[in-house]
C-alpha cells in the first residue's frame, strides 16, 4: 500500500522520454548503496518500454545474488528508500514458481519510484525482463496492451483495483511472450 505521501489514484499517461534519464539517476543511487549486493540493476515496467503509456511511475529491478534482506534493508534504508512489507510485496509467483522480493517505496519528496529486488535468475526476475523486452519487440502488443492500460484507467483509478483487474490480462500477455521468448531465442540478459 502507499505510504502516507503516496498517491492511491491511478493515471496512465502517455510516454514520457525522460523516464530513462530517471531511472538512471535512481539507478546510480541504488548501485552505490547496494555496492556488490546489486548484480543487475535494471529499468522495467511500462515506463521502461519507448513509446508505452504509464503510470508515472519508475519502476526499478535490483537483481541480487542472495535475498539477503539483512544486508539490503540498511543499505536501502540509509538512503531514504523505505520497505513496502505487505505480503503482496514479499514474495510473487511467476511460471508457477513462487519466490521472495521486496519491495522499496523512494524517500519522502522524491520521484515516484517502485524498486523490486528479485533473486538474480529467478523467474520473477526473469518475469520483468521478459514483459519489458516483449513489449519493446513488438509493436502490436505495445499498442494492445498501452490502450488497454489507458481505457482501465478511465474508468478504474483506484490503485488497488486496477492492479486486481490487470492481472488476469497480465496472464494473456505473458502467454504471448513466452511464445515470442521461444520463437526468438530470448534469454534473461545478464
Amino acid at each position: 500500500m502507499p505510504f502516507p505521501d503516496e498517491s492511491l489514484t491511478v493515471a496512465v499517461r502517455p510516454y514520457d522520454p525522460s523516464w530513462p534519464a530517471d531511472f538512471a539517476l535512481i539507478s546510480a543511487e541504488l548501485s552505490a548503496a547496494l555496492g556488490d549486493i546489486a548484480r543487475a540493476v535494471d529499468h522495467v515496467g511500462s515506463t521502461s518500454i519507448p513509446g508505452m503509456p504509464a503510470k508515472d511511475c519508475i519502476d526499478v529491478q535490483v537483481r541480487v545474488g542472495r535475498m539477503d534482506r539483512e544486508a539490503i534493508m540498511p543499505a536501502l534504508s540509509a538512503i531514504g528508500f523505505r520497505l513496502r512489507d505487505e505480503p503482496w510485496n514479499t514474495e510473487e509467483t511467476s511460471f508457477d514458481v513462487t519466490s521472495p522480493k521486496l519491495v522499496f517505496a523512494p524517500p519522502v519528496g522524491a520521484r515516484r519510484a517502485n524498486v523490486h529486488v528479485r533473486a538474480f535468475g529467478s523467474p520473477n526476475a526473469r518475469f520483468a525482463l521478459l514483459f519489458r523486452d516483449y513489449l519493446r519487440n513488438s509493436p502490436v502488443a505495445r499498442e494492445a496492451w498501452g490502450a488497454f492500460k489507458v481505457r482501465l484507467a478511465q474508468d478504474v483509478t483506484d490503485l488497488y483495483s486496477f492492479g486486481q483487474i490487470k492481472q488476469p490480462a497480465m496472464v494473456v500477455l505473458m502467454e504471448a511472450a513466452c511464445g515470442w521468448a521461444a520463437e526468438s531465442g530470448w534469454t534473461t540478459p545478464e
